[in-house]
């Protein structure tokens, strides 16, 4: 019998190793994991390098992650904000490093890995400091930069409601980059408002396929 259901946060994120590269979606908090991260953050793993859009809000979630110094590296849109703070700080310091990635390429970039492309040419960031020390190339009149896939050991995201086979489905902007993560990390691992019995979700509105995620745990009251 297939059930991917774990029964504490704690055991959802222990093997985290060292060095790793996570995922972890969110548009600001709208999706953030924050249970996922501060379970993350209590079993200890460090040199962390993580992608996501932006770089923590505030005290908690992403922006506790980089306050406890366990992020080596950052890849990521939208690094600076008014509560920002954490990460400005790290950065300024030389604590952690930055790659600077326009949104849309790092959607891209993302779902790339997922769906197996090995690069693909965009317009964007060409003639600028981001594509330095990239492959260019001219197509129909028009200067483009290659980019490259990023794949993960893992991604933490967060959905809705989901259930033992792995299936899940989002509540409204909380869906943000959480399908293309799960398909581009070798473990996924959902954090759910609700786990539901087989056959429950309507085929039609699950977003992400059981079969791009490895753990799901029901996050604490």
């Amino acid at each position: 019998m297939i059930d991917k259901t774990y029964q504490s946060l704690e055991r959802a994120v222990a093997d985290v190793h060292d060095g790793a590269t996570v995922m972890i979606g969110g548009f600001g908090n709208a999706g953030m994991p924050a249970q996922l991260i501060d379970a993350l953050i209590a079993q200890g793993a460090r040199d962390l390098t993580i992608v996501n859009n932006n770089a923590g809000n505030g005290d908690t979630g992403l922006a506790a992650l980089l306050a406890a110094k366990r992020v080596r590296k950052i890849i990521c849109s939208f690094p600076r904000q008014t509560d920002s703070y954490h990460f400005d700080a790290l950065y300024r310091a030389g604590e952690i490093e930055l790659e600077l990635t326009p949104q849309g390429n790092l959607a891209e970039r993302i779902r790339a890995a997922g769906a197996g492309i090995g690069g693909f040419f965009t317009p964007t960031g060409y003639g600028t400091l981001l594509a330095e020390g990239k492959e260019t190339r001219l197509i129909d009149g028009r200067h483009y930069v290659l980019e490259a896939p990023i794949h993960a050991d893992f991604a933490l995201i967060k959905a809705h409601r989901g259930d033992r086979w792995g299936n899940l489905v989002y509540r409204k902007t909380a869906r943000n980059f959480g399908p293309i993560m799960a398909m581009a990390a070798k473990i996924t691992i959902a954090q759910v408002a609700e786990i539901v019995p087989l056959g429950e979700l309507d085929p039609e509105v699950i977003v992400t396929p059981g079969i791009f995620v490895q753990r799901v745990v029901k996050e604490a009251a």
